[in-house]
């Protein structure tokens, strides 16, 4: 079973950021900083280019005791050993949980409470929303704060925030009743992404500490 926590930082990767900045050395600032998931997402490869990056991000994952997810690729994501997928709406998310499997992860994406109940339906173990617009995928449309929360209210899968998500900004999406964050940019850009992956952690660390005075 998930355990939600696994959720709090979630750092994906992205091969857009440039020299020096590609999937691994993404994924490798992220677990030096203490994320407690990674996703892989590399549109940009094909399976062949992607299958030798995930078998080194799973290993350096499972070195570090958190999962590994590929975006979509379901097919690398079994051979390179990851822990799970993360799929969109375009996938048939009962049919990618039986090509799975029950041991694996399977994250959906979902825009409102329609899609979140039809992906809890077909087997997801979270879902993920995106928040704010991002240049990293300028096509998904964001649902702001509000639908943020409409999602949490009507699953009982964890939720967890994408899209627009920095430091500055996290605590908002932890109010909203997100399991986690997810984020690209915030990491994969930044200056010393270790530095900003703990920044994130700490954010995290604070809003869970005040939750529990509040209790």
């Amino acid at each position: 079973m998930l355990d939600p926590r696994s959720l709090e930082v979630y750092v994906v990767t992205s091969g857009v950021f440039g020299e020096g900045r590609d999937h691994r050395s993404i994924a490798r600032a992220a677990v030096l900083g203490g994320a407690t998931a990674i996703q892989l997402r590399a549109p940009e490869l094909a399976d062949d280019e992607l299958l030798p990056i995930a078998v080194d991000v799973a290993a350096m994952c499972r070195d570090a005791g958190l999962p590994l997810l590929v975006n979509d690729r379901i097919d690398v994501a079994l051979r390179s050993g990851a822990d799970g997928v993360h799929v969109g709406q375009d996938t048939d998310v009962a049919r990618a949980r039986e090509r799975i499997g029950s041991d694996r992860i399977l994250g959906v994406s979902a825009a409102d409470a329609e899609e979140a109940a039809a992906a809890e339906r077909g087997g997801a173990d979270y879902l993920g929303v995106t928040v704010w617009a991002t240049p990293t995928k300028p096509d998904a449309v964001p649902r702001g704060l509000e639908g943020l929360h409409d999602v949490v209210l009507a699953t009982a899968l964890p939720v967890v925030g994408i899209g627009g998500i920095f430091a500055s900004n996290a605590a908002l999406v932890l109010e909203a009743g997100a399991a986690g964050l997810a984020v690209v940019s915030a990491v994969g850009a930044a200056g010393d992404p270790v530095g900003a992956t703990r920044e994130l952690v700490e954010v995290v660390e604070r809003f869970r500490a005040r939750q529990g005075v509040a209790g």
